[in-house]
C-alpha cells in the first residue's frame, strides 16, 4: 500500500461540484433504477454498438443516441482517430478498445463520430501547413498522434479557406479512421461475416445537424 506521499497532493480532493452531482445521481437515477444497475453488474454488458469519438467535453454520445447504460461502448481519443493495426507488442489504447469490442462484446456496429470545430483536428491543420513548430516536436504527444490524420490534410483542396479546409479535415478524420479500421484482421472477418458493420458520421456541435459517409455516393449526407 502507498505512503500518502506518493500522492501527489492535488489528486486527494474530488472537487465540490462533483460530489453534489454524484450524491443527486445516486439519489435519483440510481435510486429509481437500482434493478437495473444490479443486473448490468451481475450480468455484464452487452452492447450493441460501439463508438469512436473525441474527448471534447461538447460531443454528449450518450445523450446524442438518448443511450441509456450498459447500450454503448465509448472510446473516446483526440480526433476520435484509428491507428492501423501495428501488432508491435506496444501500448495502443485503441486498439485495444476496438479488439476488446468486436472479438470480445461481439457488437454489431462500430461507429466513428467527427464532429465541427475540433480542437485536435485545428492543431494538426496549422503543424501540416507549418504553423505549429511545437506539435512537430518529437515529445509531443498530440502531435505524434495527429501524424495519423496527414493523409487527410494531404487530400484536401488547396483553393479553399481555412473554414472549409478544417471542416473538410474534420470529415477526413473519420475516413482516415475507417479505412485503418479495415486494416484490422478481426475487424475484416467480422464484416466479411455479416456480424459487424462499420459507420462513419459527423455532427456539427452548433447546428445539432449529423451527417453520415456514404461510401457509394462518396461524400457525407444528412440522417
Amino acid at each position: 500500500m502507498k505512503n500518502d506521499t506518493d500522492i501527489p497532493p492535488q489528486a486527494r480532493p474530488l472537487p465540490a461540484y462533483l460530489v453534489q452531482r454524484y450524491q443527486g445521481w445516486k439519489a435519483t437515477t440510481y435510486s429509481e433504477n437500482k434493478v437495473w444497475y444490479r443486473r448490468l453488474a451481475e450480468e455484464g454488458q452487452r452492447p450493441r454498438a460501439m463508438v469512436i469519438a473525441c474527448c471534447d467535453s461538447r460531443v454528449n454520445v450518450t445523450s446524442l443516441f438518448s443511450a441509456d447504460q450498459g447500450e454503448i461502448f465509448l472510446h473516446r481519443n483526440i480526433a476520435n482517430l484509428v491507428p492501423p493495426y501495428e501488432p508491435d507488442g506496444d501500448h495502443h489504447g485503441t486498439s485495444a478498445a476496438v479488439e476488446y469490442a468486436v472479438s470480445v462484446l461481439k457488437v454489431a456496429n462500430l461507429i466513428v463520430l467527427g464532429h465541427s470545430n475540433c480542437g485536435g483536428v485545428k492543431g494538426c491543420h496549422d503543424m501540416c501547413a507549418g504553423h505549429a513548430p511545437a506539435l512537430e516536436e518529437k515529445t509531443s504527444f498530440i502531435g505524434r498522434w495527429m501524424d495519423l490524420l496527414r493523409p487527410g490534410y494531404d487530400r484536401l483542396p488547396a483553393d479553399a479557406d481555412e473554414p472549409a479546409r478544417l471542416r473538410q479535415l474534420e470529415k477526413e478524420g473519420v475516413l482516415v479512421s475507417l479505412q485503418n479500421l479495415m486494416t484490422f484482421p478481426f475487424v475484416q472477418e467480422a464484416v466479411a461475416n455479416d456480424t459487424l458493420s462499420v459507420h462513419g458520421l459527423w455532427i456539427d456541435i452548433s447546428s445539432g445537424a449529423l451527417e453520415y459517409y456514404d461510401p457509394e455516393d462518396g461524400s457525407f449526407l444528412a440522417v
